[in-house]
């Protein structure tokens, strides 16, 4: 399959060619992250054209940061991480984005503690700890059944 889906992750999921959705939300689309070096890595793209959070009127901002909580809960449940942290930047990626990811006690100690941005650039694009349906395959169902059940 080509990447061709990355240029235009929304578009994508909207035409249903991301293959990175684990489920459709009220206010966008939750997503396995690209990279697992920390399991459960995921990413919660607005369906909205809006670039920053504010750019939403109040109850569509409220549902995303609601959605972007789900999805958190949703890792806890499937993944046992001591804690999720949520991000939210547009630095690189210019839509509305929230990045989710746990954080394991496993962590060497000064990393844990300190942005996850702070890992070294290259674990980004690893091939070796880039998802795989093989390796990150069973993971990805659980969070998606988690979050299924949490949206009733």
């Amino acid at each position: 399959m080509s990447d061709d889906w990355k240029k235009d992750r929304v578009g994508a999921a909207k035409r249903g060619e991301n293959p990175m959705v684990l489920s459709r939300m009220p206010s966008g689309y939750a997503c396995i992250g690209d990279t697992q070096f920390l399991p459960g890595y995921c990413v919660l793209n607005s369906d909205s054209s809006a670039d920053h959070l504010s750019d939403l009127p109040l109850p569509e901002r409220t549902q995303f940061l609601a959605d972007m909580s789900l999805l958190g809960e949703a890792i806890m449940t499937a993944c046992a991480p001591l804690r999720v942290n949520y991000s939210i930047y547009g630095n690189t990626d210019h839509f509305l984005h929230a990045h989710v990811i746990p954080r394991y006690a496993w962590e060497d100690t000064e990393r844990v503690k300190r942005p996850v941005w702070l890992y070294p650039p290259e674990w980004w694009n690893r091939p070796d700890i880039a998802y795989s349906d093989e390796r990150h395959g069973e993971m990805r169902e659980r969070i998606r059944l988690a979050l299924t059940e949490l949206m009733g």
